[in-house]
């Protein structure tokens, strides 16, 4: 895998940096990440990774842009309301950086199609935003031995957390062995 022309100048910054150089765009260019999540992280989680290069780009969400998204989901616009985030964030990557491959999968996260999903990309980000997904999620990630990139917001609270079963640590479950009970869930 090499870079063209358009592809040198656009990274040339990062490839004068001896942390990234040739090898390390190169590295970017053939990973491939899965993000669930088309909403409040999922938004700049993708336009950057799209920025930055990532070679291929899975976007998982079921949801529809909402008027009400429109002040935190900053990859979508007011022309957006009603059409499926996923694709609404799609073209806001593409728009940004088409040197990339986005799929999209504009689907709810299930059992049924977790496993096979995940066995196409390298890395796993969850951006999702009930403890049901983020389980599925942390299951799937840990059993196909993916990393998983772990993102929650409450209010103006955040956390993002690194879960990689190869090394050995913990996985989310094992941080947290059951989801709270629903009635103490905020929205």
């Amino acid at each position: 895998m090499t870079l063209n022309n358009e592809e040198i100048n656009r990274y040339s910054r990062h490839l004068t940096l001896p942390e990234v150089g040739m090898g390390g765009q190169l590295k970017l260019k053939e990973a491939k990440v899965l993000m669930i999540g088309a909403g409040g992280l999922g938004s700049p989680l993708g336009m950057y990774l799209g920025a930055v290069g990532i070679g291929k780009l899975g976007l998982v969400d079921f949801d529809v842009v909402d008027h009400t998204n429109l002040h935190r989901q900053i990859a979508h616009a007011a022309s957006d309301e009603g059409r499926p985030k996923v694709h609404s964030l799609c073209d806001t990557i593409l728009a940004g950086n088409s040197n990339i491959e986005v799929e999209v999968h504009n689907i709810r996260l299930e059992r049924e199609n977790v496993l096979e999903l995940f066995g196409q990309y390298d890395i796993i980000a969850d951006g999702s935003d009930n403890f049901e997904t983020r389980y599925l999620i942390n299951d799937a990630a840990y059993f196909t031995k993916k990393p998983l990139v772990s993102a929650s917001i409450f209010r103006f609270q955040g956390q993002i957390t690194i879960f990689d079963p190869e090394s050995g640590g913990p996985c989310y479950r094992c941080l947290y062995s059951e989801p709270p009970p629903a009635a103490l869930v905020p929205s």
